[in-house]
């Protein structure tokens, strides 16, 4: 990429966007044997993933690879953010067995490796963290081989509970970082942009040897330029993984798609990413944070 498409590429388009999505963005309907087997169980243990709550696009090829991303202390969301599918409103009361049930799951379908994440529960004392830790253990105890990666949410920066999850030993820890500075009050009014690299310097300095994660949403509004910049802090706070992927509206009602980043821009940022020293950094247009998340375990040597 040269100087001159690194200053435009980025900004806001100038153009309207295509009535189709870009060739690039069209995946293949899922339904392999996996897919259908762990679909099923889902619904027999009343378990939630953030795959089909999030309308992720990949869930077809990450549940065919042995890699589910569960979404415990239920479905409902206390926090609005505007790129979020996932509903918000007031969330049900936590049900203390679920740790033992997604357990249960990662054990009868032998998987490989499992992303545990959830809504924001701000309505809880320790704001999830106790559900994190404990099915993290409930996983250890059920399928040892399996490794866990958690992927949680801000508990409003509080150390005792980002302690409680990093204790119970999860292989990886990740907070998505969402997107830039600027675009914090109007996307993520709920999240404090200082408060994510405050909690990554913190992973850090309790659990040194646990890699850290993070994610980053294009298309928003945001430049190129903001983008190597938030790479930049990341780094300085020694984040270990960094995945890239494009924003798509979920509907109508939610924060506006700004651009389609091409493929040529994504390789370009996961160049700038590995030259500033990140273990592994996932960038496309269909990438969302638990995408190859098995080859990002390997790439962190866990």
């Amino acid at each position: 990429m040269t100087d001159a498409l690194y200053q435009i590429m980025g900004r806001h388009r100038s153009e309207p966007l295509p009535d189709r999505k870009p060739s690039w963005l069209k995946v293949k309907a899922p339904g392999g044997a996996n897919y259908l087997e762990l679909k099923q169980l889902m619904r027999s243990l009343d378990l939630h993933t953030v795959c089909e709550e999030a309308r992720c696009p990949n869930i077809g090829e990450c549940w065919d690879h042995g890699t589910a991303t569960f979404m415990i202390l239920g479905s409902v969301c206390t926090r609005n953010c505007a790129y979020c599918a996932v509903a918000h409103g007031r969330p049900p009361i936590f049900d203390p067995s679920e740790p033992e049930r997604v357990g249960e799951a990662a054990a009868k379908l032998n998987l490989r490796h499992v992303v545990l994440t959830s809504v924001d529960r701000d309505d809880l004392p320790d704001f999830g963290a106790w559900a994190f830790a404990e099915t993290i253990r409930q996983i250890k105890a059920m399928s040892p081989g399996t490794s866990v990666e958690v992927l949680v949410p801000d508990f409003q920066g509080n150390e005792d509970s980002i302690s409680a999850v990093l204790e119970a030993g999860p292989d990886i820890y990740n907070h998505n970082t969402e997107t830039v500075p600027r675009l914090y009050k109007k996307c993520r009014p709920g999240g404090r942009y200082e408060r994510v690299m405050n909690i990554f310097t913190y992973a850090k300095k309790a659990a040194p040897h646990i890699p850290t994660k993070t994610g980053i949403i294009l298309g928003m509004g945001e430049t190129n330029e903001e983008v190597v910049e938030v790479m930049h802090h990341l780094r300085a706070v020694d984040v270990d993984i960094l995945t890239l992927g494009q924003y798509l509206k979920p509907s109508s009602d939610h924060h506006h798609l700004d651009r389609y980043v091409t493929p040529e821009e994504f390789r370009w940022l996961y160049e700038r990413g590995m030259e500033l020293g990140f273990r592994h950094v996932e960038s496309g247009p269909l990438v969302r944070s638990s995408y190859h998340a098995w080859e990002q375990v390997q790439a962190a040597g866990v």
